[in-house]
């Protein structure tokens, strides 16, 4: 694929802050068209990342080029043409959620525009139009965000965080807006704490941890990458330690009193916790008991040895 097939290539990205290395060599390109999300623990380098590629902070070295222009040398070229939401947006508090899409047209002379009317629609945002932005809930302010990023009908989207503090119909149908996006031909960069999220919307992730990418891929091929298991999940504050030994278990891995074991043989490996259990050495073992294939969650924890939310 040649570099006018990408909307993002960045190669070997560094950025330091004292002696703390916040981005240490990351590479990554986006295709266009693609939804393309980037997951890490707080701290792991992946915001300091994104705002480089979006020119709100400059790189210590590396190259970025976004959708055929050069950051930060082309870096008015790109703000017309890209889509910010912000995690934390502020927001004129007294403007309502209609005059502030109309004050975000004005900042676009002579490009096309999507309308406030149609905006607001997308976003599910109807009924509170004339409402001031300090009057919204959380995720009304969410879905307000997401408009503003619009506005210009960009071509690459960034989107932070975007269904932080949604209910789950209104996460949905954020995720209805977003695919909706991409089937228009734009691309999507997310950065999601919401692991069910990463695999229900991206065609690839990168998982980021202390400054590099640590795996690369679509959620299925990261998944099959390091998992042929069965995930066996279920409660136990004692810890995984016990279960290390179960007939087919290859991977144990224990979050927040929660021992998920990857078995090979779910049937022997179930077997050996029923006997574990009627034998008294585990007293709670099958307690919110689930068993399921493994998900990209499962992948993120043996990579980080830590959930995403941590």
């Amino acid at each position: 694929m040649s570099n006018e097939s990408w909307a993002i290539v960045a190669e070997d990205l560094r950025k330091t802050y004292g002696q703390t290395k916040a981005v240490d060599g990351i590479s990554l390109k986006v295709a266009e068209g693609e939804i393309f999300g980037m997951l890490g623990p707080n701290g792991a380098g992946k915001s300091t990342t994104i705002e480089m590629i979006e020119g709100l902070r400059t790189a210590d070295s590396g190259t970025i080029t976004v959708l055929g222009l050069r950051q930060p040398r082309d870096a008015r070229a790109i703000k017309m043409r890209i889509g910010i939401q912000l995690q934390t947006t502020a927001l004129y508090p007294r403007l309502t959620v209609t005059e502030l899409l109309d004050l975000f047209h004005t900042f676009y002379p002579g490009r096309t525009t999507i309308p406030t009317d149609q905006l607001i629609e997308m976003v599910d945002l109807g009924e509170k139009r004339t409402t001031r932005s300090k009057n919204l809930s959380g995720g009304q302010r969410q879905r307000l965000s997401v408009a503003l990023a619009l506005v210009n009908d960009a071509d690459l989207v960034f989107l932070d965080e975007p269904t932080t503090g949604m209910d789950p119909q209104a996460r949905r149908q954020l995720w209805d807006v977003i695919r909706d996006l991409q089937r228009r031909g734009k691309t999507i960069l997310l950065t999601t704490h919401y692991l069910e999220e990463a695999e229900e919307l991206c065609d690839r992730v990168a998982i980021i941890d202390h400054g590099r990418i640590i795996e690369m891929g679509s959620p299925e091929e990261l998944v099959h990458r390091y998992f042929n298991e069965i995930a066996i999940s279920f409660r136990d504050p004692a810890g995984g330690d016990a279960y290390r030994t179960l007939e087919g278990v290859t991977h144990v891995s224990t979050e927040d009193g929660r021992v998920t074991l990857y078995s090979s043989d779910v049937p022997h490996t179930m077997a050996g916790l029923l006997s574990q259990q009627n034998g008294g050495g585990v007293g709670t073992a099958l307690r919110d008991l689930s068993v399921h294939n493994a998900t990209l969650e499962d992948v993120f924890l043996k990579l980080t040895g830590r959930a995403l939310r941590d």
